[in-house]
């Protein structure tokens, strides 16, 4: 149903597993990447503390791939891009079927930041929901104070058509059970066309 490849201009994206993702160097991006409490301080997960917690992260992308939940994917800078071939994130989408609607999500290694790859990757993935999904509408949300995926979202999501909803309360569930707003942003299939073609 999802496609296990995506590739863009400087991105080849392939669908998260254990077949597709080195588990000693995902465990240490997961675990202690430089920088990686700031790429986790507005995400809903903590930095890994066992291999087993890494290995459980790609085999439930797998899982979920299977079954038509989720198109989750490993990131990876294309030839010719500073650390090509390298793990840079993860990013992808989880589809709710009865609402139409894809959700999309990222995390970039902090090396990785500010290159463009997450407008990249959505500019693909919104691709995918709209023409080969026929889903009618992607979504994306971030933490209130995440200023950083603000702009980034804010720029992408102009670029494909769509708009701020707001600030939903109460929606973020964080790995240590604390309860945080968000704000959506969300793009129409009609919006995307019109500001694409």
């Amino acid at each position: 149903m999802f496609p296990e490849t995506i590739e863009t201009d400087r991105l080849r994206l392939e669908a998260r597993g254990p077949e597709n993702v080195d588990l000693d160097e995902c465990y240490r991006i997961c675990s202690s990447d430089p920088g990686i409490e700031e790429v986790t301080e507005y995400v809903t997960w903590d930095p890994h503390e066992t291999k087993k917690e890494t290995l459980e992260f790609l085999e439930r992308g797998r899982e979920r791939f299977a079954d038509g939940e989720a198109a989750t994917y490993v990131i990876r800078p294309r030839e010719g891009e500073d650390g090509a071939g390298e793990i840079a994130g993860f990013g992808g989408f989880d589809v709710e079927w009865d609402r139409r609607t894809a959700n999309l999500g990222v995390w970039l290694r902090k090396r990785f930041w500010g290159r463009g790859y997450s407008g990249e990757r959505a500019a693909a993935l919104a691709a995918v929901a709209f023409d080969d999904l026929d889903l009618d509408v992607v979504a994306v949300s971030h933490h209130p104070d995440n200023e950083a995926s603000r702009r980034a979202i804010e720029r992408y999501v102009d670029r494909l058509g769509g708009r701020r909803e707001g600030r939903l309360r109460n929606t973020l569930e964080f790995a240590d059970g604390s309860v945080h707003d968000e704000v959506r942003y969300t793009i129409s299939q009609a919006e995307w066309r019109a500001a694409t073609d």
